[in-house]
């Protein structure tokens, strides 16, 4: 190697040990990951609910696997509290025309398996699928065939069907009324991250207006 050439690659390399030497200057020497500080995290501050009008003919409720034994005392006592509030929002619903879908967690579940307060009229719109109503069915078909722009997504759980349906909804396009109060799963934290997630998610969060039942008016 040459002199010249020797003295390139001197100086080749001591741009990369200082760049290297920077990048670990940048880095904290305390610098922890989640499962360091999982015990010391504190809940952020509640975010607000909001007030919010109802537009009955482009509005849709999507009622989620309030299913056996989806919910139920043993598995998800939770769910079952919530069922008085989700009863009131569907009475208020169907007597304002509104359009009502059902949703089964399990291909091997009918409307049968609904829990009585909210059981379907044989009439509404039911489809299958995992935690995603959107996959696989065809949700998105029925809401745009009755001009629905907004939709209101109740039922268990809120890490699943609630969640991944509203994030799907949001990312359509659709504007996502999330009554905080009408989901639930078989923790209180989290329904609490869910509430969050949705609250402050890239791009989902711009489409999703927090409320609660007792907040929607028609």
């Amino acid at each position: 190697m040459g002199y010249r050439n020797a003295i390139g690659v001197a100086r080749a390399l001591a741009g990369v040990m200082l760049a290297a030497g920077l990048a670990a200057a940048a880095v904290p020497a305390s610098a922890k990951t989640i499962i360091d500080e999982w015990s010391t995290i504190k809940a952020p501050a509640a975010p607000a609910l909001q007030t919010v009008t109802v537009d009955p003919h482009t509005t849709a409720l999507l009622v989620l696997d309030l299913v056996n034994p989806v919910c139920t005392a043993k598995y998800r006592p939770r769910c079952l509290a919530t069922l008085p509030k989700v009863a009131k929002l569907l009475k208020e619903a169907r007597a304002h025309k509104m359009l009502v879908v059902y949703s089964l967690v399990m291909a091997n579940k009918s409307t049968a398996d609904v829990l009585a307060p909210v059981a379907p009229l044989g009439t509404e719109p039911v489809v299958k699928s995992g935690p995603d109503k959107f996959l696989g069915t065809d949700l998105a078909q029925i809401l745009k065939s009755h001009g629905i722009t907004t939709v209101i997504p109740v039922g268990s759980a809120a890490d699943g069907a609630v969640m991944y349906t509203a994030s799907h909804a949001a990312l359509l396009g659709y504007h996502v009324l999330l009554p905080v109060d009408g989901m639930s799963s078989h923790l209180a934290y989290t329904e609490q991250y869910v509430t969050w997630n949705m609250a402050h998610a890239p791009v989902v969060s711009l489409r999703v207006t927090l409320t609660s039942i007792d907040r929607l008016k028609f």
